[in-house]
């Protein structure tokens, strides 16, 4: 699992940004992996090598990041569900962000 956050105001990667890990159970989601993105925006590890197939979450810790660059922002954090059906594929769940508005899609 990889992810990557693009700054789509500074047209730059968005370092520093808390990111989160987290699989669906019984009694809500439970934590797999954290991390924060590098100088390229970019988690390039996420979790375990191998993830069993269930509905996951990936969580953008956005607002301090904004916060920290003095960025009024309306979105305090990005979460973004997504089920991984094969546990033999790679999954990248990338973030393009700005102030009021994201977008996703899922990346190879």
């Amino acid at each position: 699992m990889t992810t990557h956050v693009l700054d789509a105001v500074a047209g730059r990667p968005a370092s520093g940004i808390g990111v989160a890990l987290e699989v669906a159970a019984r009694t809500g989601w439970r934590p797999v992996a954290e991390g924060r993105t590098d100088d390229d925006g970019r988690v390039g590890d996420l979790g375990p090598a191998d993830l069993e197939p269930g509905t996951y979450r990936v969580r953008f810790a956005t607002g301090p990041w904004f916060a920290a660059a003095g960025v009024a922002a309306f979105y305090p954090e990005v979460v973004i569900p997504f089920t991984l059906a094969d546990a033999a594929a790679h999954y990248h769940v990338p973030l393009l962000l700005s102030p009021f508005a994201f977008s996703t899609y899922r990346g190879s």
